[in-house]
């Protein structure tokens, strides 16, 4: 791999006229190299502005982005907002991790073998400093040998639980569990995506929010969910608006970002077992003082029942109870 943009011949353009990114990454700089912000002031050469682009796109190609520095995170960061403006930069969760930063990846597994491996690469994939905490809640499949092998190999602490008490009382052991600055929760499944993570971070490491809730449906690019499902959830969402005073999309995501001092105070109230712990969760993070909340688009791929949903109509009444139990007692 050079070392040099200048010398590469430029690749023929996709249909909207750019460059490819991965062509770029897979030819042009590596990773290892300096950028100064001087390359980003107005007047450079055409090359020069090449080898931006090609920085740019180093950033942007997350298979890349973990082998870089702090230090080169930062310095493209800085040319990203000079080349495109700092809200485009913002909106592609283009971010600097702190030198001391790790985030806590609390994952409650039950009966997810087939997507598991899958879901802690692509985890880890994304380049940010994280812990990641397992807690298999008596899976009956290969869940909890898979994360044996996981834990031994350094990649993920693991928690288990002697018998299945729900996607609550996993989350609540992770919660306990937590070591990082920032928490974020991560189901087992493939239906979120870990690459939204930079954009999840960027407001709560900018200073601009405490808790970013990651929405499925604020965004109109999304695959159609099942009406009744998503009705469903929309109502859930609204009684809970009502309780605590926010407007949401949806409250029940499983993408709830926090900063650690407020998992810390609300973390030992905690008592759902089951989904009802969506609601507790933001009820009590409601009921602190001064908490700044944000909530933005989220990729989504839903799965059914025949695929291993576990989530039923009848969760949704507890929930509804658990929005005003909590928002008020």
């Amino acid at each position: 791999m050079t070392n040099s943009s200048a010398s590469q011949p430029t690749p023929p353009p996709g249909p909207d006229g750019a460059c490819s990114a991965s062509h770029r990454v897979s030819e042009l700089v590596g990773p290892s190299e300096d950028v100064e912000l001087s390359d980003a002031s107005p007047g450079t050469s055409a090359d020069e502005t090449n080898r931006l682009v090609d920085a740019v796109t180093r950033w942007l190609d997350n298979e890349h982005l973990s082998q870089l520095t702090p230090e080169q995170r930062s310095a493209l960061q800085r040319l990203v907002q000079r080349l495109v403006g700092p809200a485009v930069s913002r909106r592609l969760g283009i971010v600097p991790w702190p030198a001391d930063f790790r985030l806590s990846v609390v994952m409650p597994v039950y009966n997810e073998h087939r997507t598991l491996r899958t879901v802690v690469d692509r985890v880890l994939a994304v380049g940010v400093p994280c812990e990641i905490i397992a807690v298999d809640d008596a899976s009956s499949d290969s869940s909890p040998t898979i994360l044996s092998e996981l834990a031994e190999a350094g990649v993920v602490r693991v928690f288990h639980h002697e018998r299945n008490r729900g996607k609550g009382a996993a989350i609540r052991t992770g919660l306990a569990q937590v070591r990082g600055q920032v928490v974020l929760i991560q189901d087992a499944d493939l239906e979120y995506d870990p690459f939204d993570y930079p954009l999840l971070l960027a407001p709560i490491l900018e200073d601009r929010a405490d808790v970013v809730y990651g929405s499925r449906f604020s965004g109109n690019d999304r695959p159609v969910a099942k009406y009744w499902h998503q009705t469903g959830n929309r109502v859930v969402t609204w009684v809970s608006n009502i309780c605590t005073n926010l407007k949401l999309t949806d409250v029940e995501t499983c993408y709830k970002v926090m900063r650690r001092q407020l998992v810390d105070q609300i973390a030992p109230t905690l008592r759902e077992d089951g989904f009802g712990i969506e609601l507790e969760l933001t009820a009590k993070l409601a009921r602190l003082n001064n908490v700044r909340f944000h909530e933005l688009p989220i990729s989504y791929s839903p799965r059914g029942y025949a695929e291993g949903k576990k989530i039923h109509w009848h969760d949704a009444f507890r929930a509804i109870w658990c929005a005003a139990r909590y928002s008020f007692g």
